[in-house]
């Protein structure tokens, strides 16, 4: 493996973070902020609690995720996108790089930023709230292979998308109202039996779901279908990158 050459594309994306401080790290945290105010205080107090939890803090998990899941693919896709798009991706193609550490490098660099996010939003979540986490190595665990899961997909839409409205189209249209729906600031059992069958559908509450768990130890699925749907992603994804790079899908072209 050329851990020289995954060096140097992870670190030269990670200093595009640390270039764009504003809109990596700060103007997501001041975004989540305003959900905590807005929601925390308008809805919150209407609600006493949720599941034993007040409803500040039930809403923490389903925020960090939100972020965790809309950065993980923008940074990703932009991240092999912009390559592209400048032409300086056939550079990396035509060094002596191998596919698998050429995605590597791109998607760790996109999972790392939303991890360094996600712990970050934890932290000024604590300014608003109380949170307790019941299960530190589940969190961790949901946070990482999330943000590695995601930031797959955000590779595959960089790699698909011919324009920059394309990359906003996915997020924007189908991924951000998932997450709204996947019960971020509601838990499902709060929906009427049909909707919460319909909500079943909904992949990203099993994601909520399990993050939450991990924070209060409450759930609205069991923990293990919610692992079992995140590896299951994580095959898909990985799968339909080899398969980009095995064919060239608009990389060679």
């Amino acid at each position: 493996m050329n851990l020289h050459a995954i060096k140097s594309i992870y670190f030269f994306e990670m200093a595009r973070m640390w270039r764009t401080l504003m809109q990596s790290i700060i103007s997501p945290v001041l975004s989540t902020s305003l959900y905590f105010i807005v929601f925390g205080s308008a809805i919150g107090s209407r609600f006493e609690e949720v599941d034993g939890v007040s409803y500040g803090a039930f809403i923490v998990p389903g925020l960090i995720m939100l972020s965790l899941l809309t950065q993980s693919i923008s940074n990703a896709s932009f991240g092999i996108y912009f390559p592209r798009f400048v032409g300086t991706i056939y550079e990396v193609l035509s060094a002596p790089v191998s596919y698998f550490e050429i995605a590597l490098a791109y998607v760790g660099a996109a999972a790392s930023k939303s991890i360094i996010l996600g712990l970050v939003t934890l932290v000024t979540a604590e300014l608003f709230v109380p949170v307790r986490i019941e299960h530190p190595f589940w969190m961790l665990f949901f946070l990482v292979l999330t943000s590695f899961t995601f930031s797959l997909f955000g590779f595959i839409i960089g790699i698909w998308a011919d324009s920059f409205e394309k990359l906003q189209i996915i997020p924007l249209l189908i991924i951000t109202p998932l997450t709204f729906l996947g019960g971020s600031f509601y838990s499902i059992s709060m929906l009427p039996p049909f909707w919460q069958n319909v909500a079943l559908l909904n992949p990203v509450v099993y994601l909520i779901s399990g993050f939450r768990w991990s924070f209060y130890g409450v759930a609205d699925v069991h923990i293990g279908v919610s692992v079992a749907l995140i590896l299951v992603v994580l095959a898909i994804c990985t799968g339909i990158v080899a398969w980009m790079f095995r064919t060239g899908y608009r990389l060679k072209n």
